[in-house]
């Protein structure tokens, strides 16, 4: 027998997940976004065989931690992104950024690169294509490029590097589509030399960092703002730690340093603007 859809959510289970999130990401879920707790939740609860979000409550309830507190917590993360996401801060990186590096470190041949929430990995396998088309003199350098994110799900797809063709159409250039990527049936795959290029981890922004190298470069766009204030300046003071000092930081175009951290001085670009420090 089908399981019917779990179409409500009540007060108690409502504040029941936003205060499950909060604890265990520091993510704020508004009030206004019931809608996404009822999308992103319906699944699970049918998934696990029950008729009602209440249900799920009261399964996550009856044990403290688990693979189904995990399963809604990644649920619960946004995870949009696209290849070449909001283009201005692609073109700062090749025109300005790199250029400005390459020359600075021309001594020690070496760059570092961190990817703070990666999603489902067109953000840095988008930095991977710039690298590789742009300057292919970094061949020859020693390259260390990280990115994380909280959900194991969108880390494995990261690490496997396939994309449906709505996926790829979205921002990626044709011809860079052909040169980079194998067809893979429906789909698309990154080619193997690109995906090696990346180490994939698990880490949330929210909690304890692991043991991270000094950056020359931080992409940590449009995660800022699902966080309260002072998350935001917990994570600022933890990435003014790990950012090297002549290093640039890549915030969203909703996001700022602005009264949550002074270390950082805002770098303007055309159509764009990054963050150094003081």
């Amino acid at each position: 027998m089908a399981v019917p859809s779990p179409t409500t959510i009540t007060d108690n289970d409502r504040m029941y997940f936003r205060d499950l999130i909060l604890t265990r990401s520091a993510i704020v879920i508004e009030p206004e976004k019931d809608y996404l707790l009822l999308a992103r939740l319906e699944p699970i609860a049918k998934e696990e065989g029950l008729t009602s979000l209440e249900e799920l409550t009261q399964k996550l309830r009856t044990t403290p931690s688990g693979e189904l507190h995990k399963k809604v917590v990644e649920a619960l993360t946004t995870n949009e992104t696209s290849f070449f996401r909001d283009v201005h801060p692609f073109e700062a990186l090749t025109d300005h950024v790199l250029p400005t590096l390459l020359e600075q470190r021309d001594n020690s041949k070496a760059l570092s690169f961190w990817c703070g929430a990666s999603s489902s990995g067109q953000e840095p396998y988008t930095i991977s294509m710039i690298l590789r088309e742009h300057f292919p003199q970094l061949a020859t350098w020693d390259v260390k490029f990280v990115a994380t994110d909280i959900s194991t799900q969108m880390l494995n797809k990261c690490r496997e590097g396939k994309y449906s063709q709505l996926e790829v159409n979205r921002g990626l250039p044709a011809q860079l589509l052909i040169k980079y990527f194998d067809k893979k049936g429906m789909g698309w795959r990154i080619k193997e030399d690109l995906r090696n290029m990346i180490e994939f981890r698990e880490l949330n922004l929210a909690g304890t960092w692991p043991l991270l190298p000094k950056m020359d470069i931080v992409f940590l766009r449009n995660v800022l703002i699902y966080f309260d204030i002072e998350m935001k300046k917990d994570i600022l003071r933890k990435i003014r730690e790990v950012l090297k000092p002549d290093g640039y930081l890549f915030l969203g175009g909703a996001e700022t340093t602005l009264n949550l951290n002074d270390d950082f001085v805002r770098v303007p670009f055309n159509g764009t603007s990054c963050y150094r420090l003081a």
